[in-house]
């Protein structure tokens, strides 16, 4: 099917619009470290009952030494240090301007995936890529806000939002390289690959979240979020849309086309998430919103015609 990872991609923007509105009620709820550790643990036991309902085995089949190696360091910088930086941005200076920030990802993922891979991009898909970009960015910043995004932001929030962005970039290339390690196996589908790959992701963020809520604030909130079902219900949501069928997907989408490409749809969700705020937080929606995504749309037509 053709274009099938820049659909999948779109699909996956969707899937992170959801998560991104729900993640930071989350971390403000439950705290950063504390619901990281929840989400990697559900994904996890996703990714078992999924690989059995499949496969017949709990465990995921065709992955080589090399493959492991690669996604549990993919695991590391996009979700141990990504998805830290990422939260811990959205309690400082809340998902909206996180989500502004992440579309930075789309640049280090093409520069990521230029210096490992040696993926050239059409100058076509480079212009798409620039007025996609240009687009999210006028949007998140024209929707409704006294000011500019480089004033009155933390400084920090605004580090932890780059940091995010330009790890979750360099994780989806590090994810395509262990990808292309995995083994072929009779009777595993080629579109579980994705899925087995992220349970070595899901893995190594388990075992650094679980590390680092331990040696900062010991497990006693943990033990807190056992008992608090508004915390549990948003984790659980966040995992469904985020570590599990979002990021699965977002692995399946750079299968099929180039890393900069797909992390460039997938940053698409500042522009989606309009019409939700604008329902569940009463947020108006601007003139410079609307220009922002009609320009982020002309953006990702042009990666049709490339």
């Amino acid at each position: 099917m053709a274009y099938i990872g820049e659909l999948i991609s779109i699909g996956v923007a969707f899937s992170w619009t959801a998560t991104a509105l729900l993640s930071e009620f989350g971390s403000k709820r439950l705290g950063n470290l504390t619901l990281n550790v929840l989400r990697m643990a559900m994904a996890l036991v996703f990714s078992l009952v999924l690989f059995a309902v499949v496969t017949g085995r709990p465990l995921p089949a065709g992955a080589s030494p090399e493959a492991a190696g690669w996604m549990l360091l993919s695991g590391l910088v996009g979700y141990v240090i990504g998805d830290f930086c990422l939260f811990q941005c959205y309690i400082i200076i809340g998902s909206r301007y996180g989500q502004l920030f992440m579309t930075l990802a789309p640049l280090a993922a093409a520069l990521m995936a230029w210096v490992t891979l040696g993926q050239q991009m059409k100058p076509i898909s480079i212009v798409a890529m620039l007025v996609t970009l240009a687009g999210i960015g006028i949007s998140v910043l024209g929707r409704g806000e006294h000011h500019k995004v480089s004033l009155r932001l933390p400084l920090n929030g605004v580090l932890f939002a780059i940091g995010a962005a330009v790890c979750q970039g360099i994780g989806l290339v590090l994810s395509k390289i262990g990808m292309n390690h995995f083994e072929t196996v009779e009777g595993v589908p080629e579109w579980l690959v994705p899925f087995s790959a992220n349970f070595f992701r899901c893995i190594a963020g388990l075992i650094g979240f679980t590390l680092l809520h331990k040696f900062r604030d010991g497990f006693a909130p943990l033990r807190k979020a056992m008992h608090d079902r508004k915390g549990l219900t948003a984790a659980l949501a966040t995992t469904i849309f985020g570590p599990f069928m979002g990021v699965g997907f977002s692995l399946m989408a750079v299968q099929y086309t180039a890393a900069g490409i797909a992390s460039t749809l997938m940053a698409m969700t500042p522009i989606i998430i309009l019409l939700p705020s604008r329902w569940l937080f009463h947020q108006k929606i601007t003139w410079r919103a609307v220009l922002g995504a009609i320009i982020s749309f002309i953006g990702v037509s042009l990666f049709f015609l490339g």
